[in-house]
């Protein structure tokens, strides 16, 4: 999949003619079962190799620009986001810088300047609710006239499949929030994970024979599972390491900020600076507050056997 960090990026490989593209455009969070039929029909599209599938989506979500104090939490990183899309063979995804200036395009601009003459459209498959132009006055009846004028196809997707996808995205991020993380993977398609930089912690953990990674995420804007203990894994150096991991506040010791700590099996190796990616299997618990650390100890003991029978059944 090639791909680009703005829409002037946009290019063929030098020495190629340009190809017609079949494109969809959105935010693709969680990039999930229902996205999955919509960027189907793409690719599906491309089979004869005649035209390429473009996604265009933006980075930072219109609603962090438009809407400052939305506290929008997304079910993926732009990487991750990548790696999905590219899996399901998307052949060019652009993600272009969503800012003031590019809302205020007008609607003929934006398809005028952008779909025709940088995307070179042959097709593009949206939403029968899809708005689109300065203040989103344009509809798709609009973008049908426009296709006419400009000679593309547009091919609506249904009402059905539209709410397909936004029931599938609430439900994951409900989910999430109760921490239901059995449910979330199964509207995803995938395991949900977190991914971070480990750092030093207050080595508390080393103590009591639970030494825990700690994760700092990247971005302020991921969604972050309820509270609680967590059966995770992870790749680390080609091998996938299994754990427990907990997101909370440390109550039992006085915590002060939500930390999120992993415990990893059997595994003894300097972590630290380490990017990590910890893939959410299953949740066994809430985060609880324990008489003294002896009884959380107790409980961690519990916890890892629980993780383990996880493990021996899947």
């Amino acid at each position: 999949m090639k791909i680009f960090h703005s829409i002037n990026d946009f290019q063929t490989i030098a020495g190629t003619p340009i190809k017609k593209t079949i494109l969809t455009l959105g935010t693709f969070d969680g990039v999930h079962f229902g996205h999955r039929k919509i960027l189907e029909k793409v690719t599906q599209n491309t089979e004869n190799e005649k035209y390429e599938s473009l996604v265009l989506t933006f980075f930072p979500h219109p609603r962090m620009v438009l809407q400052e104090d939305s506290g929008i939490k997304m079910l993926n990183t732009i990487e991750e986001k990548t790696v999905l899309l590219d899996k399901i063979g998307i052949q060019n995804l652009v993600i272009h810088p969503f800012d003031e200036s590019f809302s205020r395009l007008t609607a003929e601009e934006f398809v005028k300047n952008i779909l025709v003459d940088k995307f070179h459209i042959h097709k593009i498959i949206i939403g029968h609710d899809h708005r689109f132009g300065r203040n989103r006055t344009a509809n798709i009846d609009d973008l049908k006239k426009f296709g006419e004028q400009y000679d593309f196809e547009v091919e609506e997707i249904s009402a059905q499949e539209i709410k397909e996808v936004s029931v599938s995205s609430t439900k994951i991020r409900h989910a999430l929030d109760d921490g239901n993380i059995a449910l979330a993977n199964e509207y995803l398609g995938y395991n949900y994970s977190l991914t971070g930089i480990i750092t030093k912690g207050r080595q508390l953990g080393r103590t009591i024979g639970f030494p825990t990674a700690n994760l700092k995420l990247e971005e302020n804007f991921k969604l972050i599972p309820k509270n609680g203990v967590y059966i995770v894994k992870s790749i680390i150096n080609s091998t996938t390491v299994k754990g427990m991991m907990n997101i909370g506040f440390n109550p039992t010791v006085d915590g002060k900020n939500q930390t999120i700590e992993i415990n990893y099996f059997d595994f003894d190796e300097d972590l630290y600076d380490q990017k990590i990616t910890v893939s959410i299997l299953e949740r066994i618990r809430d985060e609880e507050k324990f008489e003294s650390v002896d009884h959380l100890k107790i409980q961690l003991e519990k916890d890892k056997k629980t993780a383990l029978a996880y493990f021996e059944k899947h």
